[in-house]
């Protein structure tokens, strides 16, 4: 296994070509071990992966706390080698629920320092609100993020789940160095207008959901049953007929990766590596065993022929149901 490194469009951070997303470890997939979350960011540090991707309101600081346990049980070469992407502004209350997003500029500096404080570091690498406020111009927060950066505290401008044009509007006002967003075999809405927009401007892809939340890993069935506090009981994608159409996706692909000697989850990974230079997947992986599966799809090489193959087996559009709630699909900028 090679982990090989990517830059983040032309402006950002030199980052491994797989990065780290660790929401999983502590909120909207059920339970997760805490000792098992923290042996996983280490193996992932020891392995060469450099980026790890956080929210500060995933499970209220929880897991921000937990990576900051992880940096500091961490040996001090590795730790140093870590590059931390946060994501700020979705605002929650005690019970958990969604209640909007704020992106003014002193609320900006204030999610900053709480995130600094839990993470135990004195600078975030990138630094991106998780949507874009209404309320707010794209302007006015990406500037507050530009104010941290000449005082020290954050090194990189990045944005998460907006369209062409939000882009250029934050492009215009700093350098951005990356658009993080859903990007897999069957997530592919970003290759019409804001992929093109992104290389147009010198700007790299954190690519999450690659494996669809578990959904094109291979190891999801039919017959599962999933706690209430997982995301998936109430996606579009998991429910019904719409699950059973996806589920025949996977099957299509499953014959592709046994043919090259993969699994399903390393075939569909490896596509998202395959996509350009610019783009880096982020793998939502929860425990050792599923990272190290993960983490093998940085040797699978894809030939022209395994990607007519995969485009034949899952054809862009080809899923069923939205990749969100209608509720939250709402406050995509992405896909408006």
């Amino acid at each position: 296994m090679t982990i090989r490194t990517r830059t983040l469009g032309t402006t950002g951070p030199h980052v491994s070509a797989l990065g780290l997303g660790c929401m999983g470890m502590s909120a909207l997939y059920g339970d997760a071990d805490r000792a098992e979350s923290v042996a996983t960011v280490h193996a992932a540090l020891e392995a060469g992966v450099t980026l790890l991707d956080t929210g500060d309101f995933y499970a209220m600081g929880h897991n921000e706390m937990l990576i900051g346990e992880a940096l500091r049980t961490a040996p001090a070469a590795l730790r140093e080698k870590a590059l931390l992407s946060v994501k700020f502004g979705a605002l929650r209350d005690p019970d958990g629920n969604w209640s909007g997003y704020d992106g003014r500029p002193a609320a900006v500096k204030n999610f900053a320092a709480y995130s600094l404080q839990r993470l135990g570091v004195d600078h975030i690498d990138v630094y991106r609100i998780a949507r874009l406020d209404p309320d707010v111009p794209i302007e006015e927060t990406v500037g507050a993020i530009g104010e941290l950066i000449e005082k020290g505290y954050v090194r990189h401008v990045g944005l998460s789940e907006v369209g062409a044009d939000t882009i250029r509007r934050a492009a215009a006002t700093a350098p951005i160095a990356d658009l993080q967003i859903e990007y897999s075999l069957i997530s592919r809405g970003i290759e019409r207008e804001i992929l093109p927009t992104t290389r147009e401007l010198g700007i790299g892809i954190t690519a999450y959901g690659v494996l669809s939340r578990g959904l094109i890993s291979g190891h999801f069935s039919q017959d599962r049953q999933l706690a209430a506090n997982d995301f998936r009981a109430h996606s579009p994608r998991f429910q019904g007929e719409n699950l059973r159409h996806n589920l025949t996706l996977v099957e299509a692909l499953r014959k592709i990766a046994e043919q090259k000697g993969v699994t399903v989850a390393q075939i569909a990974i490896a596509w998202v590596l395959s996509r350009g230079e610019d783009i880096v997947p982020l793998v939502g992986a929860r425990t050792r065993d599923r990272l190290g599966e993960a983490l093998g799809a940085a040797d699978v090489t894809l030939d022209d022929a395994d990607l007519a193959a995969i485009e034949q087996a899952v054809p862009a559009d080809a899923a069923a149901g939205d990749r969100y709630p209608a509720a939250q699909m709402a406050h995509l900028d992405s896909e408006h």
